[in-house]
């Protein structure tokens, strides 16, 4: 038993790094130092370091004591390396490309994972290298948009290899088409169509082999395509599954100029995209007695290249917006107000006018491009939501009452009582459906959003609902008008509904960026624009449920937002008591 056990050790130990057997005595194992056989020197090693993954001699060791970003490595007699746990094999992947060297540490300046050599000649300056081992556990979303990345990259590729196999299939369908259509022609005018055939089957078959070549050759490419992306994605979790943080953390950083270049290359091919049909026509009229083929030909062979409907919106145009803080005010309690300022409701007049409401202390009030107060109107019920309807005209819902108000606002920044709608349910998030009706978010409903018209008609979506009641402040609603999508935040289970009016369909979104969402809109090229209250930041996602950037801001609990007509422009409310801010920030992209 006792051998069985020194038998294990030795396989055991045979693992570690630098370990190299004996040859004089089988049962003896000597640790060579790693940095010295680089040089081509046999030397004993004397200590382990564990965070370098090394053996090293006592020379090679005092490096050690040089760097003060190495003097919290632990080092250990040769002897214990053999109870360390044994690194996972990334493949060379945690490799420097340049000293062939382990990757410890990460520029934070140049964002570029360093070895220890490169870090002391290529990165004395930088004010931020850390060691990897410190920092890997801080962007646990990283991989799954790395994942999500490949994966569309093979779903595009696949997309290719599908239309490449439809087209060729639908090529020799139409060549053969092309010969029965010839043939039976032919019964009618013999000796032409038999000189016909000839002709025109040699044009059609060289169309044929040439455009199988591409096709053949574009297939290929994106099979490629498909196999390098797979397996990124195993390897992506194969060392998620197996692998310490730190090498996550490296593969990442490896992977994503890769994925990027999958994805670019792919895009490209679904941008060329065509689809091909081959047809013979004939002319109204034979010119009889047949003549010579050289010199009439009683038809014509077409080609067609076509982009085909299902694949034009494969590559949709998702920018990225770029988010440029303009001006912050801290909303402070004034001598006429009750509490501190809540504004549970934002929205900007076409001429870029800010309107807010305040559901603490029952107000609405109008702000400008500096966020200065200029107008202020008492409410006599708690508000939730504002839109602007007109030029001058907003409405406003109540978490209070069973009712919808509508004020005017002038030039002059006066605001006037207009109309009340009732309505029979309470409301709290709204927006612009179209001339005639609102979108507005339910409270304490299962129809969780619902059609109201302008004079206070209210109709359901024919949208299977959950059945769930959302309280006061869990959720929020907006409209995308040019697909016909409903936007629906649910506090409580981080997550996003995108519902597709026109299909019935829905995009359920859940993501580690995505945290308490509370309030959402419509921002730039229709994406939306969601606030995440325990991430603090504002997020981006495509209409397709994909998250495609996330602004961290300089507050805390982002709660409502709103965008400009123009697009350019965003303001949102965040804090906690004591520290409510309402900011403006430029949207570019």
């Amino acid at each position: 038993m006792a051998d069985q056990k020194g038998k294990m050790s030795e396989k055991y130990e045979d693992q570690v790094p630098g370990r190299q057997r004996n040859t004089a005595s089988a049962r003896s194992d000597v640790a060579l130092c790693m940095p010295c056989s680089k040089k081509n020197r046999q030397t004993s090693a004397s200590v382990y370091c564990p965070t370098c993954s090394e053996f090293q001699c006592s020379d090679c060791s005092q490096i050690h004591e040089l760097y003060a970003f190495m003097k919290t490595h632990q080092l250990v007699d040769t002897n214990e390396a053999g109870t360390k746990s044994i690194p996972f094999d990334m493949k060379g992947l945690d490799q420097c490309d340049e000293h062939q060297e382990v990757l410890k540490f990460f520029c934070e300046d140049e964002n570029k994972l360093c070895c220890s050599t490169c870090a002391i000649l290529g990165h004395r300056k930088c004010h931020s290298v850390v060691e990897i081992q410190k920092i890997a556990g801080r962007s646990t979303s990283t991989s799954s948009k790395l994942k999500a990345s490949l994966q569309e990259v093979r779903e595009k590729a696949e997309t290719v290899i599908k239309y490449a196999k439809s087209s060729k299939k639908q090529l020799d369908q139409d060549v053969k088409e092309v010969f029965l259509n010839i043939r039976r022609m032919r019964d009618n005018v013999l000796k032409m169509f038999d000189d016909l055939e000839i002709s025109v089957a040699k044009d059609a078959e060289s169309f044929k082999t040439e455009t199988l070549d591409k096709l053949t050759r574009k297939q290929s490419d994106n099979e490629k395509h498909v196999a390098d992306a797979t397996k990124s994605l195993e390897t992506i979790d194969n060392v998620h599954q197996n692998g310490t943080s730190s090498q996550q953390f490296i593969l990442e950083q490896r992977m994503k100029k890769h994925a990027d270049e999958l994805s670019s290359n792919v895009d490209k091919e679904c941008q060329r995209l065509e689809s091909m049909a081959v047809s013979f026509d004939f002319d109204e009229t034979l010119k009889l007695p047949p003549l010579l083929i050289s010199d009439y030909v009683p038809g014509q062979l077409i080609l067609k290249y076509s982009v085909p409907e299902a694949v034009k919106p494969i590559t949709p145009a998702d920018p990225i917006v770029e988010f440029t803080k303009i001006t912050s005010i801290d909303l402070k309690q004034t001598k006429d107000d009750v509490g501190e300022p809540l504004y549970s409701g934002l929205d900007f007049l076409p001429d870029g006018r800010l309107v807010a409401v305040d559901n603490e202390n029952k107000k609405c009030l109008i702000y400008n491009e500096k966020l200065e107060k200029l107008g202020s109107y008492q409410l006599s019920y708690y508000p939730r939501g504002v839109v602007v309807v007109s030029e001058a005209d907003v409405a406003i819902t109540s978490s209070s009452e069973y009712q919808i108000i509508f004020l005017r606002v002038s030039k002059s920044n006066d605001m006037t009582f207009k109309k009340t709608c009732k309505v029979i349910t309470k409301y709290n998030s709204l927006c612009i459906k179209d001339d005639r009706n609102f979108v507005v978010g339910s409270i304490d409903d299962t129809r969780h959003v619902r059609i109201v018209s302008l004079s206070g008609e209210e109709k359901d979506f024919s949208i299977n609902f959950p059945n769930k009641k959302y309280p006061r402040a869990t959720s929020a609603c907006t409209y995308i008008r040019n697909s016909d999508k409903v936007v629906l935040t649910d506090k409580h289970e981080d997550t996003i509904y995108i519902y597709d009016m026109k299909t019935n369909t829905r995009v359920v979104v859940k993501d580690d960026q995505i945290k308490k969402p509370s309030g959402v809109a419509v921002g730039p090229s229709d994406c939306i624009l969601v606030c995440s209250m325990d991430t603090q930041t504002i997020v981006q996602i495509s209409q397709t449920g994909r998250i495609l950037s996330s602004y961290k801001l300089d507050t805390i609990y982002p709660y409502r937002l709103c965008v400009s007509h123009n697009k350019n422009t965003l303001a949102v409310t965040a804090g906690r008591v004591g520290k409510m801010k309402l900011q403006l920030f430029q949207l570019t992209f």
